[in-house]
């Protein structure tokens, strides 16, 4: 038991306590408050699919006159109309109803204009003194023709007005913008459809009510929701529409892209009700504690030209395709919407299936109709009454006239008028009250003409007041022109389950398989599969490089490093997987997607990279030759840098080539800039320490220095003309005083073998005869044949064929030539002993 008492009495009233039962008192109070909760807040109405403060927010802005044709008016201003007239609770619910009918990402078709900061998935709104708003083209349709009889009016919550109890609502709501809400016991959640949709499947019910579940998702085949995103697997739509209840999971949609040295995800649309910030959140926390890998960067983009635009950068090594299945998994990109279809039919609350709720708002848009029908049928019949009254006055109007002037009074004119003309009283009434300068205007003929207007139109309502078939037509005309002017394009994708792409099988990081890193001539850097490499005939290099040059390749595999030489005698550390993948169908970076090599190393003022080596240990190590004709072999040694130096250079001296030896038993090969090739064995040059400064390699004549460096292998090809990957020497002449890159030059392509063998540090033999004008080799190289040439560009020039005459001129060119290599990758000193097919078979 408790005891209730009231204030307490002044001292000559007797004290009245009233004792209850705490339980009862408590059972009373809580089915009051649920009642209010699930009849006056939580639930909407299955006919406009609105609770009652999205309502009353609706009909106040369609009474303050705050249509789409119209400025906008300060938030504040409605939720304090909506809160004096119509609803007894706070302002902050009455605006955040507001808000969310305004924001595109909540509502499929908005219903209210907002103007300023309404907010993100993310961020709430701006106050609501800092907001303007006015009624949006979907909600004039929403309280359209709600002055005419339309629906029945209540009682607000001081009885000093009146508030629909629903809305005329030409849309339906509640398929089209959904609802959720939490009420006493019970829980609504109704997902957004598409409008073109849904009127498609009304109006089939409207021509058979009969039709069943399956017919009507011929035209409503799922949600269709503001943010676009896939829905995947159909199943559990299929038991909402039959039952009201079941659940779907969604998608964001994404996109994998190459950006710059990395692959990225880009997302461009999310799930319903999920946010970019609550999805960076949540990756980065993963991230951090270690339970997603290979994530190297996440950025918002997102404007409003380009939309929605998160991007997440994929770390080198890892697939983009497993990683996007992680993040699915683990991450708001993939989210669930479960279906509770709670609407309120007739005051109570129901559970309907789609069926259900498109014959309810049916049946309320017949209710509507007919009742719009009937109060237009009446007021144009009032108004033909007094149109026949005029034009009985018309008649003779000087007679109504003279009776009025001949009239006592008012009521006497009344009464004889109705008596001489046999008029309504009315009719009479409406005669008297029009002031004479107006009767005298009124023509007979546009009386006579809308008189017969007024009787067409009543005709026209008789017939649908009377004919079903004929109010149902009217019905679907009208939904088809709600759809016409505000249906739009289905956003949102439709996914079954088994359509779904198998990426489970992907690995989420690269496997270290064999491959190759190659170096192109304008310095591009990419690696490939050896499966590209190995194998390929003549005929496929030939075909595959046709654009830009490979001049250095190394076979390694995709988890391990490499090393960049370059003209300052620095060995730069390299990660194989920082380099950009080439798809299958091609070897040449230039086409394929290669990257320059400033984007890897640092390299300083004016250092280049002349070649790559692999960073064994248990090999002969590297040969350099510089400019001046120094060569060193350094032994194979790898500090626990990012850098070193392999060789000390004199002073202006810098490395012309370099090349990782297989056996130690290579033919190296000097070229020079006034035409001397000089060829001598590998081993007479003893291998140094990397401090070391070499020894001499080639005699230079004055003014002359080495153009080119490189080795052979005296098991590779050595075959004569007819062999294609016999080694060949080519060689470019033209003048010493022309701008680097404007002279096109002559060139030569010789056998290597018709160059003698001569003793380290001698000067070589003629490889090159000078024309008129010439007086230097712009450009040597030696290498297995084919040989391929390159300009700045990247664009292939033509080389002419191999002679027999190692002191012959060279043939023009027709452009100038920036590099030169070879396609057999694999017959390259350097490439690791990794051989073609068709040299092993050969």
């Amino acid at each position: 038991m408790a005891r209730r008492t009231t204030t307490p009495p002044p001292d000559d009233i007797e004290e009245h306590i009233l004792d209850i039962d705490v339980s009862d008192e408590m059972r009373t109070s809580f089915l009051e408050y649920a009642y209010s909760v699930i009849y006056s807040r939580a639930l909407p109405d299955a006919r406009d699919g609105l609770k009652p403060v999205q309502r009353r927010i609706l009909h106040t802005m369609n009474d303050m006159g705050l249509r789409p044709d119209r400025g906008h008016v300060k938030s504040a201003r409605v939720v304090g109309e909506v809160m004096g007239r119509l609803h007894p609770h706070g302002d902050g619910a009455i605006y955040d109803a507001l808000v969310r009918q305004a924001q595109s990402w909540s509502m499929r078709l908005p219903m209210i204009d907002g103007h300023g900061n309404f907010g993100s998935p993310d961020d709430p709104p701006a106050a609501m003194r800092y907001t303007e708003c006015r009624m949006a083209p979907g909600a004039l349709a929403m309280t359209a023709s709600i002055d005419e009889d339309t629906v029945d009016f209540r009682p607000n919550y001081d009885s000093r007005e009146t508030e629909p109890s629903v809305l005329p609502a030409a849309i339906p709501s509640l398929v089209v913008n959904g609802a959720t809400g939490i009420a006493v016991g019970m829980a609504t959640n109704c997902a957004p459809h598409n409008l073109g949709e849904t009127v498609a499947a009304l109006r089939h019910l409207i021509s058979d009510p009969s039709a069943d579940l399956e017919a009507l998702m011929r035209f409503v085949p799922g949600p269709d929701l503001p943010t676009g995103g896939r829905i995947i697997g159909l199943d559990g739509i299929r038991d909402a529409y039959e039952t009201g209840r079941g659940s779907f999971k969604m998608r964001a949609t994404t996109r994998i892209e190459t950006m710059g040295r990395r692959k990225g995800i880009v997302v461009t649309e999310l799930p319903y009700g999920v946010g970019t910030e609550k999805v960076m959140t949540r990756i980065k926390d993963l991230v951090q504690a270690k339970k997603l890998l290979g994530i190297a960067d996440i950025k918002d983009l997102t404007d409003r030209e380009k939309g929605l635009h998160l991007v997440i950068e994929v770390k080198n090594g890892f697939h983009p395709e497993a990683l996007l299945e992680q993040l699915f998994k683990l991450t708001p990109l993939e989210d669930s919407f479960s279906i509770n279809a709670v609407a309120l039919v007739d005051g109570q609350p129901r559970t309907l299936g789609l069926k259900e709720m498109l014959e309810v708002f049916l049946a309320h848009r017949f209710d509507v109709v007919r009742r719009r029908s009937a109060f237009r049928r009446g007021k144009a019949a009032d108004r033909l009454h007094l149109v026949d009254g005029l034009l009985l006055a018309l008649l003779d109007i000087d007679e109504v006239i003279q009776v009025i002037r001949t009239s006592d009074d008012s009521a006497a004119a009344r009464d004889r008028l109705m008596t001489v003309f046999d008029l309504s009283e009315v009719q009479t009434q409406y005669i008297l009250d029009m002031p004479l300068r107006r009767l005298t205007r009124f023509s007979r003929l546009e009386l006579e003409k809308e008189q017969e207007d007024l009787r067409r139109t009543i005709e026209e309502l008789d017939a649908i007041l009377g004919d079903d078939a004929r109010l149902r037509a009217v019905v679907s005309d009208e939904l088809a022109e709600v759809a016409r002017e505000h249906g739009t394009p289905r956003r949102t994708v439709l996914l079954e389950s088994a359509n779904l792409p198998a990426t489970a099988a992907v690995p989420l990081e690269v496997a270290d398989d064999p491959c190759w890193v190659l170096l192109s001539s304008t310095g591009l850097l990419a690696r490939t599969r050896t499966a590209e490499l190995a194998g390929a005939s003549e005929a496929d290099d030939a075909a595959r490089v046709q654009h830009d040059v490979v001049v250095s390749a190394v076979r390694t595999t995709a988890r391990d490093e490499v090393g960049v030489v370059t003209t300052a005698g620095r060995v730069l550390r390299l990660s194989v997987l920082d380099l950009p993948a080439l798809p299958d169908t091609a070897a040449d970076p230039h086409l394929a997607g290669g990257h320059p090599v400033a984007e890897f190393v640092a390299l300083e003022g004016t250092e280049r990279v002349l070649c790559l080596t692999s960073l064994r240990t248990d090999g002969p190590g590297l040969a350099i030759g510089t400019r001046d004709g120094v060569v060193k072999r350094v032994n194979p040694e790898v500090p626990n840098r990012d850098d070193w130096e392999v060789v000390r250079l004199g002073d202006g001296d810098e490395v012309v080539g370099a090349v990782e030896l297989r056996t130690g038993e290579e033919e190296l090969c000097f070229i020079t800039s006034d035409a001397q090739l000089l060829r001598f064995p590998a081993s007479g040059v003893r291998p140094q320490g990397r401090a070391g400064g070499g020894v001499a390699g080639i005699k230079l004549a004055p003014g002359a220095r080495v153009v080119h460096f490189s080795a052979f292998d005296p098991d590779g090809p050595s075959g004569g003309a007819a062999d294609p990957h016999a080694p060949v020497v080519v060689t470019i002449g033209g003048s010493s005083t022309a701008l680097p890159g404007t002279e096109t030059g002559t060139a030569k392509v010789t056998l290597f073998s018709e160059y003698p063998g001569k003793g380290r540090a001698t000067g070589g033999v003629r490889c090159h005869r000078f024309l008129k004008g010439e007086d230097a080799l712009l450009l040597a190289w030696a290498g297995p044949g084919p040989a391929r040439a390159s300009a700045a560009s990247g664009s292939p020039v033509p080389l002419p064929p191999a002679q027999g005459r190692r002191d012959g001129s060279g043939t023009p060119l027709a452009q100038p030539v920036a590099g030169i290599g070879s396609p057999v990758l694999a017959l390259q000193p350097g490439a690791n002993g990794l051989r073609t097919t068709s040299d092993v078979e050969g």
